[in-house]
């Protein structure tokens, strides 16, 4: 047996007696749930992703469902998950399954990449994962695995080091049970082998580990080099008539928020009713400043200043329809909004969110 094979084995017996096997979507492992579940596990916790996973399948329990969905309404469940992106891949992979494939996942991976949204380690873990097709996964829970056991330097996002750990992937993975090998990668790279406080004492790779025979586990994978993030500014217009109504404004298809519903923007420069009255035709008689919001993105932080407005009852001055609609916080609509917003909309006091969205 080689040192593959001994990992892959050692894997598998962890997995039999340690693994997770009652997390939601392997009640049961379909090709749906599966997908759903590794496209909401990125850059997500387990602990976190499971209320929004439950939701989505009791909102969406088959491919169609998801499909023939409104994006609003795809958005709105989405809504707090970050990366919305994903979101609205989801949507358009579901209506081409329909549209191109019956309805059902093909077993081969590059007509699963080939769907929107889906990368190689995202396809080989629906294969593997449902189909028990043999096929490697590379999510961050294995490349750290991966890196520690053969002591990888460099950081997982280089080419050279994503394909090292690619090779490495492959050549551990075993051809049966395929399926519970990359469950047991990810369950260990999840519970013992973890990014600042590795369990190597109930490791079941500790024998063989590069990084823990050196004595600093912690120094791989490298970490992503850190720079300093740009600081954008904007101002949100809270525009809000005699009945308590806000106005909203859907976003551009792509960028930060992309089809979620927001306040309307001003730039920072200019004088929140002059855009007020540009904009809407409206005149405030209202105005106050609210506490800056400040939100961690992946490449910026973004510095919001919520502006409240108060406009007369005027409803022929804006009409809703083009991007725009009146919203009633007090009788909430299901739109799809930025967890910002939501919480700016729910009167929650907020002053600085680290999280990292797309």
């Amino acid at each position: 047996m080689d040192e593959c094979e001994r990992f892959a084995q050692q894997v598998l017996d962890w997995f039999q007696a340690h693994g997770r096997k009652d997390l939601p979507w392997q009640q049961p492992a379909t090709p749906y749930r599966v997908w759903v579940s590794e496209i909401m596990l990125q850059q997500t916790r387990v602990s976190a992703v499971i209320p929004y996973f439950q939701r989505f399948m009791a909102r969406f329990p088959r491919i169609a469902d998801l499909a023939q969905a409104p994006e609003d309404a795809v958005l709105h469940l989405w809504s707090g998950l970050g990366y919305y992106a994903r979101a609205r891949n989801l949507h358009r992979a579901a209506q081409i399954l329909m549209t191109e494939h019956g309805g059902e996942f093909p077993r081969d991976l590059a007509a699963i990449q080939a769907l929107p949204g889906i990368g190689r380690s995202t396809a080989g873990a629906i294969l593997s994962l449902a189909f028990g097709l043999p096929f490697p996964i590379l999510d961050g829970n294995v490349k750290r695995v991966l890196a520690r056991y053969w002591a990888v330097p460099g950081w997982p996002g280089q080419s050279a080091v994503s394909k090292r750990l690619w090779a490495l992937s492959s050549a551990c993975t075993p051809e049966v049970n395929t399926g519970a090998f990359n469950q047991g990668m990810m369950d260990l790279g999840a519970t013992l082998c973890q990014r600042n406080q590795p369990d190597c004492d109930r490791c079941p790779l500790r024998s063989g580990c590069r990084a823990r025979a050196a004595g600093d586990p912690c120094a791989y994978p490298q970490p992503k080099p850190r720079r300093t993030l740009p600081v954008r500014r904007i101002q949100l217009l809270i525009l809000r008539n005699a009945q308590g109504e806000v106005l909203l404004e859907r976003r551009p298809p792509t960028g930060i928020w992309g089809g979620l519903w927001s306040f309307p923007e001003c730039a920072p420069q200019r004088a929140p009713e002059d855009c007020c009255q540009d904009r809407f035709h409206l005149q405030p008689r209202r105005i106050e400043i609210l506490p800056v919001r400040r939100h961690t993105f992946t490449h910026f932080q973004l510095e919001m200043v919520p502006v409240l407005l108060e406009v007369s009852d005027t409803p022929k001055a804006v009409q809703e329809g083009d991007g725009l609609i009146w919203y009633a916080p007090q009788a909430p609509i299901s739109l799809g909004l930025a967890a910002p917003i939501a919480r700016i909309l729910a009167g929650r006091p907020l002053t600085d969110e680290k999280e990292k969205r797309t």
